[in-house]
């Protein structure tokens, strides 16, 4: 996979998780801050992709992409905990990170062999 598809991998995992985030039944007002994180963590793994394109800092910047796929992976699973989304949900939007994440590592991984 090109860096282009990681790119695309990372918007559709943004446009997943506000589509999420937003539904009102899954996440009442009450439970706003652990939206924000949400939201938060995956416009952070897009900007890091996107910068790390174009920056010498690009191991930096793919590492702390993947940090933040844990980070969300971890906010995912206290959504489920909470009984905010089934174990289904989770699985389809666990996966949808590890795409970006194994992809991201992949990337990385080939940058410091150069």
């Amino acid at each position: 996979m090109s860096k282009f598809d990681l790119g695309n991998k990372a918007k559709d995992l943004v446009k997943h998780t506000f589509l999420m985030t937003s539904n009102k039944k899954r996440y009442p007002p009450k439970y706003i801050p652990l939206i924000q994180h949400i939201q938060n963590c995956s416009m952070d793994i897009l900007e890091n992709i996107h910068a790390a394109n174009s920056l010498d800092e690009r191991i930096l910047l793919q590492t702390k992409a993947i940090r933040d796929c844990d980070k969300l992976s971890t906010y995912i699973e206290l959504s489920m905990n909470l009984n905010r989304i089934g174990s289904d949900t989770a699985c389809c939007w666990q996966s949808k990170i590890g795409d970006v994440k194994y992809m991201t590592i992949r990337w990385r991984d080939s940058d410091e062999k150069r």
